[in-house]
């Protein structure tokens, strides 16, 4: 996302002030914010017509906010962004959080363009696939078939779209299928290293392998996931946040199938006709520090939940990044095949 910082005024600014930000910013609006509130925005055109009622350049900009601006969430996808943007003929949008929260503006121009990013991604490809045999008797399962191609054929790409070309695989059930897809991945516009795990590591175990290339934050996401993530989003909000690590989080509800009795002792307090319990559970998606790396022991079991349990007992800051868009954990047949009717609806 575009800085936003030299376009903000407050709602006390005289328009004379607006219009030296506005000229300035080179982005032709300005953000309206009250303390950490999103109050609007302000163009040209908005002080054209306060000037025209009778506005000097000293009156403050509070009466001709525009405060029903287009905003988009910081968990919506460019496509999203963008298709936005052209409908309503907009070259900028401000960019909220959930809790509408001003976070930042992404123009047109950029979604438009890709810039490649330095980040490395790490996609763990070296699982067996027990429950989705028969299917991966052969096959690894990040390279059965979801629509027309491979499933991580669609993770890369959708990496790439944000401009996070530099991938790890780490590999080790069949790993010579998928080194013999990808190669070293030119054909698909990205850069593909391999590791290689002679035993099972978990989702952070293999990440002792590789610490001398992981430098500048960088992605760990499971190979069985087909999501349309905006992956630059989640990075701008880990680096803004200043996080030493960040979890995607999925909402999950779950109802209650009978009526929950509260009690107290003995009396009867309150009677729930089948409540929702709702929950928020790892989405198999993580942006890490290389930091974060001293705390994984070498060549050895280290599953994420632990990795993330030790930076909470530590007090190292982790965040929670809610994923909002697709997201679909390939694990069993039901979801290989509801992911397979849902496929290109979802990524064409």
């Amino acid at each position: 996302m575009k800085s936003y910082k030299n376009i903000l005024l407050k709602p006390s600014s005289t328009i004379k002030e607006a219009l030296i930000i506005i000229d300035s910013g080179a982005m032709g609006i300005a953000l309206v914010v009250d303390e950490n509130d999103f109050l609007g925005t302000l163009t040209d055109g908005d002080i054209r017509r306060g000037l025209l009622n009778n506005l000097t350049l000293s009156d403050s900009i509070e009466s001709i906010i525009f405060r029903t601006p287009t905003v988009c969430n910081i968990s919506d996808s460019r496509e999203k962004i963008l298709e936005i943007a052209l409908k309503k003929e907009l070259y900028n949008i401000p960019i909220v959080d959930d809790f509408g929260k001003l976070v930042g503006i992404e123009g047109v121009d950029t979604l438009l363009r890709i810039d490649s990013k330095p980040n490395k991604v790490v996609l763990m490809v070296g699982g067996l696939g027990t429950r989705l045999r028969p299917l991966t008797e052969n096959t690894p399962k990040p390279m059965l078939t979801v629509g027309d191609k491979p499933i991580l054929e669609t993770i890369i790409l959708n990496f790439k779209k944000y401009g996070f070309l530099n991938i790890i695989l780490s590999v080790s059930y069949k790993a010579e299928v998928i080194e013999a897809y990808f190669g070293n991945g030119e054909k698909f516009g990205v850069n593909i290293e391999y590791i290689y795990e002679d035993k099972r590591m978990g989702t952070a175990g293999a990440l002792s392998l590789m610490r001398e290339q992981l430098t500048a934050p960088f992605f760990v996401m499971n190979g069985d996931l087909l999501t349309n993530l905006n992956f630059e989003s989640m990075m701008d909000y880990h680096v803004k946040n200043e996080a030493l690590a960040t979890m995607g989080v999925r909402e999950y509800d779950f109802q209650v199938p009978y009526g929950v009795v509260n009690v107290d002792g003995k009396e009867i307090l309150s009677i729930e006709e089948k409540p929702t319990q709702h929950f928020f559970v790892s989405g198999g998606v993580y942006i890490l520090e290389s930091e974060v790396l001293k705390l994984i022991p070498n060549d050895n079991y280290y599953d994420m939940p632990t990795l993330f349990e030790k930076m909470i007992e530590k007090k190292m800051k982790s965040i929670s990044f809610p994923i909002r868009e697709y997201w679909m954990d390939i694990g069993r047949l039901e979801e290989f095949k509801k992911a397979n009717d849902e496929y290109f609806e979802v990524f064409h």
